[in-house]
């Protein structure tokens, strides 16, 4: 608590908390514990209407540090330039993480649990908690405080969205199990819920409802409540007609991601399938 006062008073502070020792001490320590996994930008809550419960004063700490940190230039063979309150993590074989040769990195204030494989290249943003035994395949990216839970798989050119600001706002969350296709695209504070199946280039946001053909239901995000994909849902890209105007008319469709069945035993061997291949 006496760490969480101290970020929420100089966030507060604004330009003041520039140069000062304690502002800086504050951060400092609440970038180890986000690293360690102790602190995180939202954590499992019964008690909240989706689950999780959103720590907006960890935001805050991390937007305090952007604020504190000052343009520095880094790198030999390639040339960066970055604020220097989050330089890129650096890992040791003691830390059970495998990353793999090739471009991949990871910001500081970042979480990576043992048994996490990264493959080239991808990236992890600050906040982020990518929890054990998941995979991040090539082009792969966690955004800012996303949380992914145990043994996910990120294929190829998958993209996790981050959420920094509003504070208060909910991160992408995706929980134990999930399999994410290629090219699929999670945006906005969607959750989705363990063991589901995202199929390659579905794109899920707030804004697009998703269409669930098993329970007769369409998913919607409503006021602050995210788009929340079912338990074990199986969602691939679909379409539905448009039905006013020229769009009727001219036999127009729009892009929707549709629920068109949930996990079963053949699903479960796919996933069985990835695991072999790690």
């Amino acid at each position: 608590m006496s760490l969480q006062t101290d970020i929420e008073r100089y966030f507060a502070a604004g330009a003041e908390a520039v140069g000062d020792s304690g502002a800086m001490q504050a951060f400092v320590e609440l970038r180890a514990a986000l690293e360690a996994g102790v602190l995180r930008a939202a954590e499992p809550d019964a008690s909240a209407p989706i689950g999780w419960r959103v720590n907006a004063w960890v935001k805050q700490g991390i937007l305090l540090g952007f604020r504190l940190g000052q343009m520095e230039a880094s790198g030999v063979e390639l040339s960066f330039v970055d604020k220097d309150t989050f330089p890129p993590r650096r890992f040791v074989a003691d830390h059970g993480v495998r990353v793999v040769p090739g471009g991949s990195a990871v910001r500081s204030g970042a979480y990576v649990a043992r048994g996490v494989v990264m493959m080239p290249p991808s990236w992890v943003n600050v906040g982020a908690y990518v929890d054990e035994g998941t995979m991040i395949d090539s082009h792969a990216l966690v955004g800012s405080c996303a949380q992914v839970g145990r043994r996910v798989h990120l294929s190829a050119a998958a993209q996790v969205g981050g959420v920094l600001e509003p504070v208060n706002a909910s991160p992408v969350i995706l929980e134990d199990d999930v399999l994410v296709g290629g090219n699929c695209g999670v945006y906005e504070g969607t959750v989705v819920r363990r063991r589901a199946v995202l199929a390659a280039g579905t794109i899920l946001t707030r804004g697009t409802p998703v269409y669930d053909v098993v329970r007769g239901e369409v998913l919607r995000a409503e006021g602050e409540r995210p788009l929340v994909i079912p338990e074990g849902a199986v969602v691939v890209p679909g379409a539905r007609a448009v039905t006013k105007g020229k769009g009727a008319e001219w036999g127009v469709s729009v892009y929707t991601p549709v629920i068109v069945k949930y996990r079963d035993e053949k699903t479960e061997l796919s996933a069985a399938l990835e695991e072999l291949l790690r």
